[in-house]
């Protein structure tokens, strides 16, 4: 297949012309910015790249470089794939490890989306606020998720987002930071149901936060999800609510915090006010604690194993 590289100042612009050239998307990132994409027609590729000189996606993950980050939840947004808004929550990105964004759309219905899927080791959606319609390969009807609810998206699996409320806002983190968003044009779902399919090591899941009761976790309480078992111990993630959480102490690699609600206290080094939409990373091996959260704080945590 013959290839050419074409820089282009606009790549939107670009893309409406040669898709309206009889050309096909084939990939296109990052989600959050993008910049690249590849388009083919009959043995001919086409990339077209508004950033000629950015880093590429590849095979090998970054090497993790930890610290202590915090992202005021007043940072600006940028537009990303499909017409959603992105909001950057872990800037730096740890070295290019770990990405998290909070994507809204704010006027809802119909989403530009079509059957994708990423090359990742880690990636998970949890609705903020809103609902949204998705549908995923080999897990049946499209379902709807809500406030709370939350997906994990195993490696290469087949989705698409259908329609969403408007001002839908979800939470994405995933590893790496710099991945693609490749079509699949041969799959049409919803396809076969097979849920106790595996990709890599991972299995799809789908958190409903309705159906899931408050325990006990170190002076605050925790809807828990089963992360941990559907990647093989990679990922523990859970929603948090308490006056004063004692964190235990984490020795893997990413701790992330995004207050989905209300108001506390980040009790690191000199301490930190944290209000609604606020994101943090504590560095492995830190002592932490949430302080004097409000009535309805809410805390999105995740941690991560080390991934070698």
């Amino acid at each position: 297949m013959s290839d050419r590289e074409i820089v282009c100042p606009d790549l939107d612009a670009a893309l409406e012309t040669w898709r309206g050239d009889g050309f096909r998307l084939d990939s296109i990132y990052p989600a959050d910015d993008p910049h690249t994409a590849v388009l083919t027609r009959e043995g001919e590729q086409v990339r077209l790249t508004s950033r000629p000189d950015a880093s590429r996606p590849t095979s090998e993950l970054p090497p993790f470089q930890p610290g202590f980050i915090l992202a005021p939840g007043d940072r600006s947004e940028s537009p990303g794939r499909a017409g959603m808004l992105y909001r950057d929550l872990i800037p730096g990105r740890l070295g290019g490890r770990y990405i998290a964004s909070l994507i809204s759309i704010p006027n809802g219905g119909p989403v530009a989306d079509w059957v994708h899927f990423h090359r990742i080791a880690l990636q998970l959606i949890y609705v903020r606020s809103g609902w949204v319609r998705v549908v995923y390969e080999d897990q049946g009807e499209p379902f709807v998720m809500r406030a709370g609810d939350l997906v994990l998206q195993p490696p290469q699996i087949r989705h698409r987002v259908l329609e969403s409320s408007a001002g839908l806002e979800v939470v994405e983190l995933g590893c790496p930071a710099l991945h693609e968003t490749l079509a699949d044009h041969e799959m049409v779902l919803p396809n076969a149901v097979n849920v106790e399919r595996t990709f890599g090591r991972h299995r799809f899941l789908h958190h409903v936060a309705a159906r899931t009761s408050w325990t006990n976790f170190h002076g605050g309480e925790a809807q828990e999800t089963r992360i941990c078992d559907t990647t093989a111990g990679l990922a523990e993630v859970r929603t948090l609510r308490g006056s004063q959480i004692d964190f235990p102490v984490h020795h893997g690699e990413l701790a992330f915090g995004f207050v989905l609600d209300g108001s506390a206290r980040l009790d690191f080094e000199d301490g930190f006010e944290l209000g609604a939409s606020d994101a943090f990373v504590i560095p492995p091996g830190a002592p932490w604690r949430i302080c004097d959260g409000s009535d309805d704080f809410r805390l999105l945590h995740v941690t991560t194993a080390r991934l070698g």
